[in-house]
């Protein structure tokens, strides 16, 4: 098996792959499913190395949870286990809200837990915050799982650095993941410093701007009616013609370096700092591997300096998520 850098989340020492593998489109918003594909690839991913795999219990309404569970039979010791509560789903699959309250947070983790067939969850993650709800409470909740012996860290999702402050202070939090990319690089200045006050890792979602970095996606109407990012603002017909461009310049960078568009985008979230762990998400083994080569390109200054240029020059068009996504992301994060 090739080893894999490790990199530390939070101070209690929890260590993962310094590129962890996003479960969701194997179940979900991407395409279709291909659940021998997907197995295959996250067997491929432990082989390799990686230890990170997430998922959530709304990732194709506790499919996604089940597949991974089939993953891990016979390889449990092999994998950090992520997945979250909070947003759920009604019985047709659509949005049904936001459950925060205590008495929920234990009832789903327990059926997460029977879903992945697992006796704990490594990294348990509060996937959007409820209004209605005081994160103590949450996080009290989440506290007794830990004491529990049902999880052995916890996370939060899309918070800002308030919420971030007052979590911390009823229990340690190994991490928070939010989306973080060269097209989503507003964390940086706010969640990301948040974390490091604290002594929080981060984990960058979309990484690869849903797979719009990679430079694979050439139109809309190549992908699947029910694909996700049809209605993504930055998938939308101006915001994608102008976003090409920026791909296009990148890949420019990247002949240079040696590697593909991807491998450059993963680099450098990367060098960002060793508290930053990507995960890019993928149910192809040669994405996977791809991915991975990442971990071998280097950048200097001078590559960073021509990437922060690339991006002044063409910016991002569109906002990150729809009007209606952006509500369940906590106010006052970007």
């Amino acid at each position: 098996m090739a080893v894999i850098k490790q990199r530390v989340l939070g101070r209690g020492g929890l260590a993962v792959s310094a590129l962890g593998l996003g479960c969701l489109g194997m179940s979900d918003y991407y395409g279709t499913p291909d659940d021998d594909e997907s197995l295959a690839t996250i067997h491929r991913a432990m082989e390799l190395g990686v230890t990170l795999f997430d998922t959530a219990d709304m990732y194709g309404a506790g499919r996604n949870e089940e597949l991974l569970g089939r993953a891990l039979t016979g390889r449990r010791d092999r994998a950090i286990v992520a997945t979250k509560f909070g947003l759920i789903r009604g019985a047709t699959g659509g949005f049904a809200g936001i459950d925060g309250s205590p008495n929920y947070v234990r009832r789903a983790c327990e059926a997460s837990l029977a879903r992945l067939g697992v006796d704990w969850i490594d990294l348990y993650y509060y996937h959007r915050v409820d209004p209605r709800v005081p994160i103590e409470e949450t996080v009290g909740a989440m506290a007794d799982l830990v004491r529990s012996g049902y999880v052995r860290f916890i996370g939060l999702c899309e918070v800002g650095p308030q919420t971030i402050a007052r979590a911390a202070a009823v229990h340690p939090v190994a991490a928070v993941q939010t989306e973080y990319s060269l097209w989503s690089r507003e964390p940086a200045e706010s969640v990301l410093r948040a974390c490091r006050e604290r002594g929080v890792g981060f984990v960058a979602y979309s990484p690869l701007g849903r797979g719009f970095l990679t430079g694979a996606v050439k139109r809309v109407d190549d992908l699947p009616d029910h694909d996700y990012r049809r209605g993504n603002p930055r998938f939308q017909k101006e915001n994608f013609a102008r976003n090409q461009q920026l791909v296009q310049s990148l890949q420019g960078i990247a002949a240079a370096k040696g590697c593909s568009v991807a491998q450059l985008v993963l680099a450098w979230l990367l060098n960002r700092g060793d508290d930053v762990v990507p995960l890019p998400g993928t149910k192809r083994r040669r994405y996977l591997e791809e991915n991975l080569g990442a971990l071998e390109v280097s950048l200097g200054v001078d590559d960073l300096a021509a990437i922060d240029l690339t991006l002044a020059e063409h910016g991002v068009a569109g906002s990150r998520y729809s009007e209606a996504s952006q509500r369940l992301i906590e106010p006052g994060v970007p």
